[in-house]
């Protein structure tokens, strides 16, 4: 494929994180109170974003290998981290939350929403894009039948994002307490070496609004299959992180025996 075809994605890509970053700063101007709404907006704003470039990296890895789709995603999910604020576009961060005293459940349920409104609306506009076919990697992809991700056993392929996304839970959340230079650098990159890891197998989505916005209703697995997949594996994986990382063994082999006694000192 042109490095022409290439740049047309890039560009894509590009476009919709500034699209993306100016709808932020107009709900920042136009909703000034502290209330659900604002929130609900900016998390429906960051699924669509990660959506619409989650949608192009599928014609980047078709075409010009999953190195490249790596490259991309690393790059992508560090400018997320930057510029998403409190927004995940990921209802399990939300469900942590929970467990922790820090949301109610209506909120949960609130914030999924507005993730899969803002990531399965947002097709329309890649669709679009698509079918103008500015770069030979679109031809015929507006209105292709897409197929599934999954390559393994439904209930194995649970497991893979179940786990992929508490070992990534997990770092992230060490990561937040050791605080390290370059935190949001070294987490974007495990993120997307576990993502790399699982791509032949179950897809390495490790979020379940991303999961459903690109591949429900695709051919290769029903519906109910990609609920244990993609919700019911993701999910479980990232609520397990919680009581996990409380564990002592657990935060002395994350966190380092001196840091964990330290803490408990300033306790």
């Amino acid at each position: 494929m042109s490095m022409t075809a290439l740049g047309v994605s890039t560009a894509f890509m590009v476009g919709c994180c500034i699209a993306a970053q100016i709808a932020r700063r107009l709900a920042c101007k136009f909703f000034k109170d502290q209330g659900i709404v604002p929130v609900l907006v900016n998390e429906a704003i960051a699924s669509a974003e990660l959506c619409a470039c989650c949608f192009e990296l599928i014609i980047v890895a078709d075409n010009f290998g999953v190195a490249a789709y790596a490259v991309f995603l690393f790059l992508l999910t560090v400018w997320w981290g930057k510029v998403w604020g409190d927004a995940s576009a990921c209802p399990y961060t939300h469900m942590e939350d929970m467990l922790e005293g820090k949301t109610s459940l209506k909120e949960v349920a609130l914030r999924t929403w507005a993730e899969l409104m803002g990531g399965c609306c947002v097709y329309r506009i890649v669709q679009v894009f698509w079918w103008f076919e500015f770069a030979e990697t679109h031809e015929g992809r507006a209105f292709e039948e897409c197929n599934a991700d999954l390559q393994v056993n439904p209930y194995l392929g649970a497991a893979i994002e179940g786990l992929a996304t508490l070992l990534c839970r997990l770092a992230s959340k060490t990561l937040s307490e050791k605080g390290p230079k370059f935190c949001s650098i070294i987490d974007s990159f495990i993120g997307t070496s576990l993502v790399v890891a699982a791509f032949n197998f179950s897809g390495g989505y490790f979020n379940p609004v991303l999961a459903t916005a690109l591949k429900w209703g695709c051919r290769g697995h029903t519906n109910l299959e990609h609920i244990i997949v993609y919700w019911i594996g993701a999910c479980v994986g990232a609520i397990l992180s919680v009581p996990l990382f409380r564990m002592q063994a657990v935060r002395k082999v994350l966190l380092g025996a001196d840091e964990v006694a330290e803490k408990k000192k300033e306790e």
